[in-house]
C-alpha cells in the first residue's frame, strides 16, 4: 500500500520535511517513489504538487494524518482534518513515574518511619568488628 507522508531532512534544529509517497513498509528516512513537494517549519515556506498528489490519491494512495491535515488547509483534498496520534516513547513514560514519586514524598517518609530504630544485622558486624580491633 502507498502511502503520502513526510520524511524529515536538514540538520539537527534546523529541520524541514518533503512530502514523499513511499510504500508503507519502506523505511521512513528510506526510498520513497516520487517527491511531491516540501515543508519548511521555520520559514513557513512550502511547495505542493496538487496535480501529483491527486494522482497518486486517484491510484489509492493514502495519506498520513499530518500529511491530511496540510493538504485540507491548503484546499487540495476536500474534508475535515484528522485527530493525529502522538506516540509517546517509553524513556518519557520512565521519567513521568519518577516524576509521581517525586511529587508523592509521603508515601516514602511513611514507610521510613515503620522501621525499627534498633540496631540492624549490617551494623552489628561493623561493631564487632571494630571491637576486636582494639583488644
Amino acid at each position: 500500500m502507498l502511502k503520502i507522508r513526510f520524511t524529515r531532512r536538514g540538520k539537527k534544529n534546523k529541520a524541514f520535511f518533503r512530502l514523499v509517497v513511499a510504500e508503507h513498509t519502506a523505511p521512513v528516512k528510506g526510498r520513497f517513489v516520487e517527491n511531491l513537494g516540501f515543508l519548511n517549519p521555520h520559514t513557513k515556506e512550502k511547495n505542493l504538487d496538487a496535480d501529483r498528489i491527486k494522482y497518486w490519491l486517484g491510484k489509492g494512495a493514502q495519506c498520513s494524518d499530518t500529511a491530511h491535515n496540510l493538504l485540507v488547509s491548503n484546499g487540495i483534498v476536500a474534508g475535515p482534518k484528522r485527530a493525529v496520534k502522538i506516540r509517546k516513547k517509553p524513556v518519557e513514560e520512565a521519567k513521568a513515574e519518577e516524576a509521581k514519586k517525586e511529587e508523592n514524598p509521603a508515601e516514602d517518609t511513611k514507610a521510613e518511619e515503620t522501621k525499627p530504630e534498633g540496631k540492624t544485622e549490617e551494623e552489628k558486624p561493623e561493631e564487632a568488628k571494630i571491637e576486636e580491633k582494639k583488644e
